[in-house]
């Protein structure tokens, strides 16, 4: 009988994108899939509590699950000339402490914004929640994650990128680290090892098929856009660059790691190479 792997991830379209050959058990002859889609805040809450053997998280969550979770390679999401964004109604000027609804504490957006706006005053929500609270005058502003950033209400405007801050915090042109994957370190090795080939493959599978899966995501209602708009999201979160990371992403990383220490949030700096699953292990033992 085959091992139940629980595979956790957001709702949002890359992420379900991702992970379909996984549902549908189109890879993995080792292991039992089995997925569940929450919220990024919720699922990097209970990646606080050990809940998952795999799951998404905000790479500014890492740092403080790091003895539990091994981070892959593989489902990331970055921002290359884009990211959320910090929204405000038209016309509205912020003050110092102004009130903003971020999606979660432990968010990389979140991570950033309190870098940039220390003396704001943060309730978090829902990301589907956000808009709203800003229209209502719930709060001065919000920062807008997922499909939001592709469409929102005509009486907001943008009051600054995150990815903008990002490339002023990190003083270097560096993809923005936003969503990766962790997985549980009480897993045998040799499981963990082929674990991180099955989820590779399947974001193999789908970027190389899109024009195969997209249409099935539509069909199922599984996302909250149109054909056109999930085109562009998936090209931006979810492509080649999701497949496996490169060095200048280990870099943005350990850049990101490096401000979240010298901004207090973290105690101490960790070297993501350091904490990778040690893929060349298997292939040592078989030698």
């Amino acid at each position: 009988m085959k091992k139940t792997i629980t595979v956790a991830h957001s709702p949002d379209a890359d992420d379900i994108f991702m992970f379909m050959a996984i549902h549908f058990g189109w890879v993995g002859n080792h292991f039992n899939y089995k997925n569940t889609a929450l919220d990024i805040q919720t699922l990097n809450e209970f990646a606080l509590k050990n809940e998952f053997d795999a799951s998404a998280i905000s790479f500014g969550l890492y740092p403080l699950i790091a003895k539990e979770y091994a981070l892959l390679r593989t489902a990331v999401s970055f921002g290359q000339g884009y990211g959320p964004k910090l929204i405000k109604k038209k016309n509205s000027r912020l003050k110092r402490n102004f009130k903003v609804a971020l999606s979660g504490a432990n968010t990389t957006n979140a991570l950033i914004f309190r870098m940039k706006y220390p003396e704001a005053k943060i309730i978090y929500k829902n990301f589907l929640d956000i808009e709203n609270s800003v229209l209502s005058g719930e709060v001065d502003a919000g920062v807008l994650i997922h499909e939001s950033i592709l469409d929102f209400n005509q009486n907001l405007c943008v009051e600054a990128e995150i990815w903008d801050i990002w490339l002023e915090l990190a003083r270097e042109n560096l993809p923005l680290p936003l969503g990766g994957m962790a997985l549980r370190r009480s897993l045998p090795l040799n499981d963990a090892i082929e674990i991180e080939k099955d989820l590779t493959l399947a974001v193999k599978i789908a970027d190389s098929n899109r024009k195969i899966i997209a249409p099935m995501l539509l069909e199922r209602n599984l996302i909250r856009v149109d054909k056109e708009k999930l085109d562009t999201y998936l090209n931006l979160y979810a492509n080649k660059n999701s497949i496996s990371m490169n060095e200048i992403q280990f870099k943005a990383i350990d850049t990101l790691f490096r401000l979240g220490y010298d901004y207090k949030f973290y105690d101490k700096i960790i070297n993501v190479n350091d904490y990778l699953i040690p893929s060349e292990y298997k292939q040592a033992r078989n030698s």
